[in-house]
């Protein structure tokens, strides 16, 4: 497993790392903790150091099973951890016409934070991340005083480094906020459909330096090539409603013309999927949802393959989609 700097923090962490929103369990249905433990431990054999998970996750329970299950882990410094603090409104994403005060109020950032640091069994958190954000905010009268909470949290060694989870599909809505030396990280949305941190995100990381970590680099299971138009979800599977309507005939037909470009090079969707975000070298690491041990090893190997071809870039280009199926 290769491992790449996580901007100005000081990790080196690997480059692929374990998405823990599935972990949660509230919203991904069809695997339990039990197997959901066993592919924690397969990341950590697989060379894996990064873990991101959320407190919103399950309403905290993601952060708790990794927090025991990598106990060992954590405080060997074998492990870094992010997590995030969710709105107070419970609203994704961060609409500008939301007051600061109903999504990061002072005495809300530092209520969640010590819930996570709880729930990890930590003393300090690694990577402390605000789940949604709007530059919008940095013009609200409250938002002083959450920014000395912010500074407050991190001064008392309960965080070692804050972040910001950008909005789904509009790292435009976070570029101010990121040029504070406070902010270290972003997540952002970045795949093969979504090149959109291509654009001033990337520039800003490169400037900075940030540290970028990038979700949902197969489009929620769209470019694994695993959904079909008769593709049945469990019961209460939140995509059911990401994939709803003519959706999922879309996604099939999208990722068979997709796979037409794969080559004895690039086997499979997936690590074609992996392989096109580790190949921008300001992708600090790639956080792919991962509930079974097999997923782990699979995606582990795209790091060994490395950046895809000139070539296999060039054709990827007409592919990109500008959608949001989250709203």
């Amino acid at each position: 497993m290769k491992s790449r700097p996580l901007g100005s923090t000081g990790y080196r962490i690997s480059e692929i790392g374990f998405g823990g929103w599935g972990l949660g369990g509230e919203m991904w249905r069809g695997v339990d903790d039990a197997e959901g433990r066993k592919a924690l431990r397969e990341a950590v054999e697989q060379g894996i150091t990064f873990f991101d998970t959320a407190l919103a996750y399950g309403a905290g329970h993601s952060e708790r099973v990794i927090g025991e299950t990598l106990k060992d882990d954590i405080r060997a410094n074998r492990a870094v951890v992010a997590t995030k603090i969710p709105p107070q409104n419970r609203e994704w994403p961060g609409k500008a016409s939301y007051k600061l005060g109903d999504v990061f109020p002072a005495k809300y950032i530092a209520t969640s934070t010590e819930q996570s640091l709880k729930n990890l069994s930590m003393e300090a958190l690694h990577v402390q991340q605000l789940h949604v954000w709007n530059d919008v905010w940095l013009s609200d009268p409250d938002w002083d005083a959450s920014y000395k909470q912010i500074v407050r949290l991190k001064e008392e060694g309960k965080v070692l480094h804050w972040g910001i989870s950008i909005n789904d599909h509009a790292p435009e809505t976070a570029l101010r906020i990121l040029a504070d030396p406070l902010f270290e990280t972003a997540q952002v949305i970045y795949n093969v459909y979504d090149r959109s941190p291509e654009k001033a995100l990337f520039a800003l990381a490169r400037q900075k330096p940030l540290g970028i970590i990038v979700r949902v680099p197969f489009d929620e299971g769209a470019l694994t090539g695993q959904i079909k138009a008769n593709t049945v979800f469990p019961a209460g599977d939140w995509r059911g409603e990401y994939f709803a309507g003519d959706r999922k005939a879309e996604a099939e037909r999208r990722g068979q013309a997709l796979a037409k470009v794969l080559d004895d090079q690039v086997e499979t969707l997936p690590e074609l999927a992996l392989r096109f975000c580790l190949s921008a070298p300001e992708v600090s690491t790639v956080i792919p949802g991962m509930r079974r041990p097999a997923h782990v090893r699979q995606n582990a190997l795209a790091s060994t393959k490395g950046a895809l071809p000139a070539g296999m870039l060039a054709k990827l280009k007409p592919h990109a989609w500008d959608k949001n199926w989250y709203s």
